[in-house]
């Protein structure tokens, strides 16, 4: 008996809450999680045993809110920092109540980055009031394994007959070689055909759609890159994806979430990372 797909789904309204605890789909940040330098394991673990949010993403979550409109309310805590126990039970007050707190200091901070988002040539058209929806969680179905998956595009606009997702994200170098790091050490290349190919299923258009990364230092000036993955990397991203979700669908199948290495019965060679092994070969092994 063939089983029975389910169709794409827009839920508008669900709170970033309810779409992370969501066990019944797999999201890009899963599917990075389940290869290396990850693995089924960790993946697994990290999902029965749920953290709280760090800290250190106040900063990206109050940002996203003034750029986007969209996210928790914000706390103001009039504090030079958090030394102070006064300060800290503020502060912890503030997260009782489902608010992200700030240093007076830290939201003056954000507000300049938002400011400098409206007032950049392409970052700010992008981001224009009214012409797109925040915060959109989309779910569906991947024909190959019959996996659920869902994305949560930070900002979808439909130009024509084109759809636009634009993902904002904040870091501590916005620099063309940072961002570029980044799409190899977090593994962004593989959000990026996600995001599209999980837009196209529910919200099909002649064009398809584009995907578009804005990212802002969080440092003065706020300085911001605006790029388009390279359509090679791209499609090195879909790929990951694709294995990606057939060692998921494996092991929900299974229920095995095997470490690094996975059943042996030898015990595998390591080396060193391969420009490392060709310069010291070169400089001891002549």
């Amino acid at each position: 008996m063939t089983a029975v797909l389910l169709a794409p789904e827009i839920r508008d309204g669900l709170s970033a809450e309810e779409y992370h605890a969501d066990r019944n789909s797999v999201s890009s940040t899963g599917l990075r999680k389940l290869l290396a330098p990850g693995c089924p394991a960790q993946f697994k673990y990290d999902l029965d045993h749920p953290q709280p949010p760090k800290k250190e993403f106040d900063l990206g979550h109050a940002a996203h809110l003034l750029v986007l409109g969209e996210g928790p309310e914000l706390e103001v805590i009039d504090f030079p920092d958090w030394k102070k126990t006064a300060a800290r039970e503020l502060r912890d007050l503030a997260y009782d109540e489902g608010k992200v707190p700030l240093l007076t200091k830290d939201h003056d901070m954000v507000q300049a980055m938002a400011a400098a988002i409206r007032q950049h040539p392409i970052a700010g058209p992008l981001f224009t009031p009214g012409t797109g929806i925040a915060e959109r969680s989309i779910y569906w179905t991947d024909p190959a394994t019959g996996i659920r998956c869902r994305v949560r595009p930070d900002w979808l606009k439909q130009l024509g007959p084109m759809n636009l997702c634009v993902d904002y994200k904040t870091c501590a170098d916005a620099n063309p070689d940072a961002v570029s790091r980044a799409l190899r050490d977090r593994a962004y290349h593989q959000q990026d055909p996600l995001y599209i190919d999980g837009i196209d299923a529910a919200m099909p258009t002649d064009e398809g759609t584009r995907f578009i990364f804005v990212f802002q230092s969080k440092s003065a000036p706020y300085l911001i890159t605006v790029r388009e993955l390279a359509q090679h990397d791209r499609d090195i991203g879909r790929a990951r994806n694709e294995k990606a979700l057939r060692i998921y669908a494996d092991c929900l199948s299974t229920g095995v979430w095997p470490d690094w290495t996975g059943p042996v019965t030898e015990i595998p060679t390591i080396s060193m990372p391969t420009w490392d092994v060709l310069r010291q070969t070169e400089e001891y092994l002549k």
